[in-house]
């Protein structure tokens, strides 16, 4: 694995932010980082990344240990903070220049020109960083991150402040730079862990309360007990509620029918066929990512 956390844990004072997290995020693959406000995400980044220390546990990145081997681990990682650092005096070239050279990186100026492209800055690249809107700062900021070329990319809300139209663009930069990069990727935006994400970590309260593929999350925590059945038109829904199925509007005309029981769909596929019903699809009724968020890490008060 490109990056393993074991056990890790930050304490601030009498608080425990982070409470013995662990888990892995591999080459090839993007990882969705998530939890409420508070829960540990930024301080668990940043000691993933080197800038603070651990109370207690282990982070390695390509098999380096972060905290005995910093410099090295840092040459890997390609960090994107919350709220993303950048130099207002200077311009988009200078900046981008500037990273390249503290990077050491030979060939920089076709570098830079390669990651201004990359993230779509062509129009700006004359202009001051403080004249540039909180989506182009971010689009700045990932250059930043990308332009010494690591292996780890750890992204702190990336999309922040952009326009639906840029959330698409630097959605689908991500995409393409995991296809052979280990990403992680905390963001508040539950679209953007489905339209991107191959795996889900999330963690509330500082402890990890869920640790998966995307797909294999969804599918042991958001079915509901129930089928939902569409039509082509309107139908009598009598005839579900004489064989004793509660029907609830789903749409139009569609359904969903709630039950404990495992399988249902024999016996409605029996009933359409019976009544000579316009049936268009019969599927698993299944919760939305959001849902499940919100299922993990609501308060028990709550």
């Amino acid at each position: 694995m490109s990056v393993s956390i074991q056990q890790l844990t930050k304490v601030f004072g009498k608080q425990k932010a982070v409470d013995g997290i662990s888990f892995e995020a591999n080459e090839g693959m993007i990882t969705g980082f998530l939890g409420p406000n508070g829960a540990g995400k930024s301080t668990t980044m940043k000691m993933a990344t080197g800038f603070i220390r651990p109370t207690a546990g282990r982070v390695t990145v390509c098999g380096i240990d972060v905290e005995e081997h910093p410099i090295q681990a840092k040459r890997l990682i390609g960090y994107l903070p919350e709220h993303n650092p950048l130099y207002l005096d200077m311009y988009v070239r200078e900046f981008l220049q500037f990273i390249a050279s503290a990077y050491g990186l030979s060939k920089s100026k076709r570098r830079v020109e390669e990651m201004i492209a990359l993230v779509g800055l062509e129009r700006e690249r004359s202009k001051k960083l403080s004249e540039l809107s909180k989506g182009y700062r971010q689009r700045v900021g990932l250059a930043k991150s990308l332009i010494h070329d690591p292996k780890v990319l750890i992204l702190d809300e990336p999309t922040s402040g952009l326009d639906p139209n840029q959330i698409l663009e630097i959605r689908q930069v991500i995409k393409n730079i995991g296809e052979n990069k280990t990403v992680i990727l905390s963001t508040h935006i539950m679209q953007e862990v489905e339209a991107i994400c191959d795996q889900v970590v999330i963690i509330d309260k500082g402890s990890l309360v869920a640790n998966d593929d995307l797909i294999k999350l969804k599918e042991g925590l958001g079915n509901t007990t129930g089928i939902i059945m569409e039509f082509e038109k309107p139908i009598d829904s009598s005839v579900f509620n004489e064989a004793g199925f509660a029907l609830k509007s789903a749409g139009r005309n569609a359904y969903l029918i709630e039950s404990d029981r495992s399988d249902l769909r024999a016996e409605l596929l029996r009933i359409t066929s019976e009544h000579d019903l316009p049936l268009s699809s019969l599927t698993k009724a299944q919760n939305s990512l959001e849902e499940i968020f919100h299922r993990l890490t609501q308060s028990k008060e709550s």
